[in-house]
């Protein structure tokens, strides 16, 4: 087991980098993006004008776009539960307007399962049932009027299959609903989905039951049709169900492979990667893969969604994003285990798209000289950028280098945060590190090597609760000493400017503005006079220089004079001997784990030292 571990961590150490390295960058993923019609809804909305969002849907119901016209109504009722104002003047406006009413029925259930919440009934209190119950009957008339004032449109009677659901309707009044939506729409996915929660276990079926109705409504659904994904969502319910997991043989194992080929193949009849239309059951696909033990095809599924996360089914598993980039980052794992040590990895596809617009661009600011943080910064493993930003501060940034250090691959974080960690620890002051992407703006503040608070102002999501920004708000008062976080709160709530609102902060915590041209191009401070940079070192190198550089200086560049034969016979011959004993050691039950780790440290700092040589008398070379 020892040498099993042993042995997928080197392969991890040495192969990581090279695993996925064409997907997207994590900073970039979006839950589910709106395409740009509704975002100008949205945006429009959250400002309380609920006219682009009528004429959006008036749009729709013109042309009998009733999957687009479904999302769109769902997106919008969403919204409402933050901004309503403008929902509610709508209504007022026009109120046998059925665009209008559709946006109603459906923002009363979404208000309704937020009071309920996801979780299981015997964990929802009393009360929480009678608000959700009262909110639901409040859906009943609305729902009824959107279906007479608009008789083709099947989405209300989605709106109707989810409340019958939570209202525990009887069978015979689901089956009357799921028949009038069939009436205006045979093929409409969103009905079928609410059709096949409510014939799930977890509700009013059962395994056998949904698996049947997923795969007849497949079987008869047109070519290229998301419904051919409907077994695929079946089979994702039961491995996700917690209950009756099978012991033995998997009764249902045939089933779930039959649905994985099948939206295997709907996948591939998508062209390119980043298809919106696709990425709904893209992700449910990558999971199941994932929960099936099949890596290399997840990776290649995660490839297609490219930044296109969605909520469901991460959501399922915890926060719908970080369980994203967190599966993405096992299945890389996995694969880079699986690689052998001397292995080449995969080449990534020749028609991989280019993610270099969407890269996240980072900066810090830290309220101390760069000569001070650089010294700070000798043993963080990266390559820094430092420049004055007036007197007492400094700008900070990541130099990309063609191969990462070993410890930096180590490092979960993005690389300015984690070399932040680094370098605040034991120090006086934080730093503040800024992300920007085209979609969304993050600050993370960091003090004595611990992420103190982090905020991040999203294109299109709303403004978060007040009581979730307090607390945020309060510790970047008490660390950049502001005496009333109430105007850091309302920054934070804000909405519809993320790059405004970062910028905003940091001129509210008193700190240099933004460096000018940050969001652009990848490395921004060295055109700033002073701008200085700091090479990558190794641990020892980083602490022989932290005793020697004189205090307020800042410290020189690696020696970086070339190595000696001697050196190379001494180092190569002692690579061997202690890397034989590493072998030997973890190969011999009698020799602890604790002399073979000893011995295996050994031998990768020698293999390490040796190859950062050669690196460097291959750019030395002319």
């Amino acid at each position: 087991m020892r040498r099993v571990f042993l042995v997928s961590f080197l392969r991890i150490l040495r192969h990581r980098d090279a695993i996925g390295v064409d997907l997207a960058p994590d900073e970039a993923v979006v839950l589910d993006p709106p395409d740009a019609p509704l975002r100008a809804a949205l945006t429009a909305a959250t400002a309380g004008d609920h006219g682009p969002a009528r004429e959006l849907l008036a749009s729709t119901r013109a042309h009998a776009q009733w999957e687009r016209r479904d999302a769109y109504v769902s997106r919008l009722a969403r919204t409402a539960l933050h901004h309503d104002g403008w929902l509610d003047a709508w209504l007022a406006e026009s109120p046998e307007d059925p665009d209008a009413l559709l946006v109603v029925a459906d923002f009363h259930l979404h208000q309704a399962w937020k009071v309920r919440t996801s979780a299981r009934a015997k964990d929802v209190e009393r009360d929480q049932f009678q608000a959700f119950f009262a909110l639901l009957e409040d859906a009943v008339p609305v729902i009824g009027a959107a279906a007479e004032l608009n008789p083709a449109d099947p989405v209300p009677w989605r709106i109707a299959l989810t409340h019958a659901r939570g209202m525990q309707a009887p069978r015979e009044v689901f089956d009357t609903y799921l028949a009038e939506a069939e009436a205006r729409d045979p093929h409409h996915f969103g009905c079928h989905a609410q059709a096949l929660q409510y014939l799930c276990a977890k509700w009013y079926g059962s395994h056998e039951e949904m698996f049947r109705y997923a795969e007849r409504v497949a079987a008869s659904a047109p070519p290229g049709s998301r419904l051919h994904a409907l077994p695929l969502q079946a089979a994702l319910e039961y491995r996700l169900s917690e209950a009756d997991e099978p012991e033995g043989p998997d009764p249902y194992g045939p089933k779930v492979d039959a649905a994985l080929t099948r939206a295997l193949a709907l996948s591939d009849t998508y062209d390119g990667a980043g298809d919106r239309e696709a990425a709904g059951f893209r992700n449910e696909l990558a999971l199941l893969l994932i929960m099936s033990d099949r890596p290399a095809e997840a990776l290649d599924v995660f490839r297609a969604i490219g930044v296109h996360a969605t909520e469901y089914p991460w959501n399922r598993l915890g926060d719908a994003r970080a369980e994203f980039l967190e599966a993405r980052s096992d299945v890389r794992l996995d694969l880079a285990s699986q690689i052998p040590f001397f292995g080449r990895p995969p080449a990534p596809p020749a028609d991989a798209p280019d993610w270099a617009a969407l890269t996240p661009r980072a900066v810090a600011i830290v309220p101390a000289p760069p000569a001070t943080v650089a010294q700070a910064a000798l043993i963080c493993g990266f390559s820094l950028r430092t420049a004055p930003a007036g007197e007492g501060y400094s700008y900070v940034e990541i130099v990309p280098e063609a191969t990462r250090g070993r410890r930096a691959a180590l490092l979960p974080e993005e690389p300015l945060t984690a070399a932040a960690e680094t370098f605040t620890t034991g120090e006086t002051w934080p730093a503040l590190v800024l992300h920007r992407t085209p979609e969304r703006c993050t600050v993370t503040a960091l003090h004595q090597g611990r992420q103190i608070a982090t905020h991040t102002w999203d294109a299109e999501s709303p403004a978060p609760d007040h009581a979730d920004v307090q607390d945020t708000a309060a510790e970047l008062a008490h660390l950049y000493r502001v005496a009333d976080p109430r105007p850091l709160a309302h920054i934070l709530r804000a909405t519809g400017d993320p790059v405004r609102h970062q910028a905003d902060l940091v001129t509210a915590l008193g700190l240099p503005p933004v460096p000018p041209g940050f969001g652009g191009d990848t490395e921004i401070l060295g055109e700033i006079p002073g701008a200085r940079v700091q090479v990558r070192r190794s641990i020892l190198a980083g602490m022989r220089d932290t005793m020697t550089t004189s205090t307020g200086s800042h410290p020189s560049a690696p020696d970086a004079a070339p190595r000696t034969t001697r050196w190379w016979l001494t180092r190569t011959a002692a690579l061997a001997l202690v890397g034989t004993g590493a072998v030997l050691a973890w190969w011999s039950p009698r020799i602890g784990w604790f002399r073979a780790s000893l011995l295996s440290g050994a031998a990768l700092y020698l293999a390490g030292s040796l190859t950062s040589a050669l690196r460097r008398r291959r750019r030395m070379a002319p």
